[in-house]
C-alpha cells in the first residue's frame, strides 16, 4: 500500500522500542502512513525502569526538523520528549520556520517505571509557550495534575483539569484516564465547544509501556488524513487498546503493547 500521509515524530528514543520514537514510527507505520523523526534523546531503558538520558543538542535537534521538512513536506506533527528549556525553544523557533498546522503534543513527563523525563523549568515554558501552538494536549492523570496544580481522582476533576488547559491557552485537550482506579476506562476531550468521554473496558495487564506515546502518534496518523480531532482520539484509544489487547509478555517490568495488531501479512511475504 501507499502511505496515506506523512507524519514529523520530534520525540525521545527507547532503546527497548516500547515507547519514544520507537512506538511512534511503529505507530505511524502500522496505520498506513510514512514516519519521519527528530531526535531530542537518546535514553537508555528497559521494561523495568530508564538507566540513563543523553539529550541532544537544540542546534542538532532543529536541523533534524528544519532539513527533513524543506524536503519532505510533514502533514502533522507529534510531539514527545522534550527534555529542557533550551530544546523546547528551539522545537518552537523550527515550527514557526515550517508552518505546520496540525500539531499533536504528548507532554511526557514521567516514564512508566516513575523516572522524572523533565525538569520545572521545562514545565513552566511547555505551559506558558507550547500549549498554545499544538492543535491537541493529550496528558495523562499524573501529567495533567503537575501542569493544572490539581488532584484528580475522579472523571469531574478531569473535567476540570482540561478546563484549566484551555485557560492556558490549549484548543483542545485529551485527559487519559488510565491512573484512575475504576473497571472502566475513561478518556475526555474537551474544547471551548465540546466534551466527548471515551469509556471503554480497562484490561488487567502490566504490559503498558508506550501507550501515550502510541496513543498521540495515532491520533497525529488519523488527524492528518483529514478525520476530526475527536474522531481521530476515538480512533486511536480503539488501536491502543487493540494492541494492548493482544497480549505481549516482554521483559521482567512494564512491558510493550503489539503495534503490529493491525497488520496481516500476505501470505507471500510469510
Amino acid at each position: 500500500m501507499k502511505p496515506k500521509s506523512k507524519i514529523l515524530i520530534i520525540a525521545g528514543s527507547d532503546s527497548s522500542g516500547g515507547a519514544g520514537i520507537q512506538a511512534d514510527i511503529k505507530t505511524v507505520t502500522a496505520l498506513g502512513s510514512f514516519a519521519m523523526t527528530a531526535v531530542t534523546a537518546v535514553t537508555s531503558q528497559n521494561t523495568t525502569g530508564v538507566k540513563s538520558i543523553q539529550s541532544i543538542t537544540p542546534a542538532e535537534i532543529s536541523k533534524q526538523i528544519e532539513f527533513t521538512s524543506k524536503d519532505i513536506k510533514p502533514d502533522a506533527i507529534k510531539i514527545g520528549m522534550l527534555h529542557s528549556t533550551e530544546i523546547i525553544n528551539a522545537v518552537l523557533k523550527s515550527l514557526s520556520k515550517i508552518n505546520v498546522k496540525k500539531i499533536i503534543l504528548d507532554p511526557v513527563m514521567i516514564a512508566k517505571g516513575g523516572a522524572k523525563l523533565i525538569d520545572n523549568r521545562s514545565i513552566k515554558i511547555l505551559k506558558l509557550k507550547l500549549i498554545k501552538k499544538v492543535s491537541l494536549i493529550t496528558p495523562n492523570i499524573p501529567e495533567a495534575e503537575i501542569l493544572t496544580k490539581i488532584k484528580i481522582s475522579s472523571p469531574d476533576d478531569m473535567i476540570s483539569a482540561a478546563r484549566i488547559l484551555l485557560d492556558l491557552g490549549a484548543k483542545n485537550v485529551l485527559i487519559k484516564g488510565g491512573h484512575l482506579k475504576s473497571r472502566t476506562m475513561q478518556d475526555i476531550f474537551l474544547n471551548k465547544n465540546e466534551l466527548a468521554s471515551f469509556k471503554n473496558k480497562k484490561i488487567n495487564t502490566k504490559n503498558t509501556h508506550g501507550t501515550g506515546c502510541t496513543l498521540s502518534s495515532a491520533i497525529a496518523t488519523y488527524y492528518s488524513c483529514g478525520k476530526t480531532l475527536k474522531k481521530s482520539c476515538e480512533m486511536a484509544i480503539k488501536y491502543v487498546n487493540h494492541s494492548i489487547g493482544t497480549g505481549l509478555k516482554y521483559g521482567k517490568g512494564h512491558g510493550p503493547i503489539n503495534h503490529l495488531s493491525t497488520i496481516n501479512i500476505k501470505k507471500k511475504f510469510k
